[in-house]
């Protein structure tokens, strides 16, 4: 009965019997079955079928989330019979954006394999945020907590945003002295899908002035990108003012590749969040073991 009602949350979270077969490694007539299965058991239609669209009855709609709690339940106990005996094995998939993972997250992954040798790991790099239900991923590595409810979000990294360009380029085109100095610069901008790009800056040394304190410039420059990695190269070719995470140009900066400018200024991507990084998982109470050991892991390795 668990696995059919495991199949049946899938379905539902997915809308589709193929989809659910995709993620859950199955035959689509074998994922009709076991809702045919399921719904004779209990004398009651879940879905209502159609060409267009599958979509819970309001028996499936009372179903759901009770069915939601019996599974989280019965992993509980599972868990809980099990205790520290059971060592992580199998496969997990993780998303990381681009530039972070390449940085931080690829080269921890021999060490872990190493410490739980019975796990595979398949890593994704893309700077498009994904859907973990849909795609079947277990941990996404994204910036600022999500805006989904129903995700958990562990604190990985604290991080500050920088401003910097190359000397050259700032010989060439002068260092800005105030915020607003960015409007004649060319700024290379990470591309969220926007008319407009605003970079936000908090000057900490400003007292109790709150209009002096907080500043919102509207950006522009020719290079765009969705992922740091383009904009980093772009300004260390002296192609303009970039504001990127500190993770990324730190290292740079020391070298004299990159200069920091306006450094009385924090400035920020956005105007509320802080850009701090979080591993994100879907929001089942207990965690399958690979998965809580990873996350420690990367908490272990990345608050030293």
């Amino acid at each position: 009965m668990l696995t059919l009602i495991r199949i049946f949350i899938k379905v539902a979270d997915l809308g589709s019997f193929s989809k659910a077969a995709q993620v859950l490694n199955l035959a689509p007539s074998s994922i009709t079955r076991s809702i045919n299965k399921l719904e004779a058991e209990l004398d009651v239609r879940l879905f209502k079928r159609s060409t267009r669209a599958l979509v819970l009855t309001e028996e499936g709609q009372q179903f759901y989330p009770r069915a939601e709690k019996l599974l989280e339940d019965a992993d509980g106990l599972i868990s809980s019979m099990q205790g520290t005996r059971l060592e992580p094995e199998g496969s997990l998939r993780i998303s990381a954006f681009e530039g972070f993972g390449r940085a931080f997250i690829s080269p921890l992954l021999p060490e872990f394999l190493t410490r739980y040798p019975k796990l595979k790991v398949e890593i994704e790099l893309d700077n498009q945020i994904v859907d973990l239900n849909s795609e079947n991923v277990d941990l996404g590595i994204r910036i600022g907590l999500p805006a989904d409810s129903n995700l958990n979000a562990r604190l990985l990294l604290s991080n500050k945003t920088l401003l910097c360009a190359s000397p050259h380029y700032l010989e060439k085109q002068g260092a800005p002295v105030i915020p607003e100095d960015l409007i004649e610069h060319n700024c290379l901008i990470l591309n969220r899908d926007r008319q407009r790009t605003y970079w936000h800056f908090r000057n900490a040394h400003s007292g109790t002035d709150k209009h002096k304190d907080y500043k919102k410039v509207a950006v522009s420059g020719n290079i765009t990108s969705k992922g740091g990695t383009p904009l980093v190269e772009a300004a260390m070719n002296h192609g303009g003012i970039v504001l990127i995470s500190s993770w990324m140009v730190k290292d740079l900066i020391e070298q004299g590749k990159l200069v920091q400018c306006l450094p009385d200024w924090q400035g920020s991507l956005f105007e509320e969040s802080s850009g701090v990084i979080y591993a994100v998982y879907q929001g089942n109470k207990y965690l399958k073991p690979s998965l809580r050991a990873f996350i420690d892991f990367l908490v272990e390795k990345l608050n030293h």
